[in-house]
């Protein structure tokens, strides 16, 4: 199990690269060359951040992207949400439907007691903590 997939870590990579850039836009061939990912996965992933409100598109000649906001306001939180959905430790690891016990399970409330803890820390880390 991967706590962070390779799509947020993509768009981590990108959004830091964006920040520390300083500029209005970046190109995608620009971020490609630094987070080192094919163009068209890289610019999957760039659409799904426009679309959440994350970045700005900007068409034409000189165009790319460009964080909508500023970096301490965009979360890895949100990154998680848009690109690979909640995070979720606690699944029944005695099997796959709830069983009798769920409500009661000692194993089900300290794995939930760690997964709150867990997200409440990936809520606190902006980009501009990452830059």
């Amino acid at each position: 199990m991967k706590l962070i997939n390779r799509n947020v870590d993509y768009a981590a990579r990108a959004l830091v690269f964006m920040a520390r850039a300083n500029k209005p836009t970046v190109s995608v061939t620009r971020m490609q060359e630094e987070v080192g990912v094919a163009r068209p996965f890289l610019r999957k992933i760039l659409q799904k951040l426009h679309q959440s409100g994350i970045l700005r598109a900007v068409k034409g000649k000189g165009g790319g992207f460009a964080l909508a906001r500023m970096p301490e306001k965009i979360k890895l939180s949100e990154l998680v949400a848009v690109l690979q959905g909640p995070i979720k430790l606690n699944d029944c690891v005695f099997g796959k439907t709830i069983c009798k016990n769920h409500s009661a399970c000692i194993l089900r409330h300290k794995i939930a007691a760690i997964e709150n803890r867990l997200l409440s820390d990936i809520e606190r880390i902006t980009v501009k903590d990452l830059v």
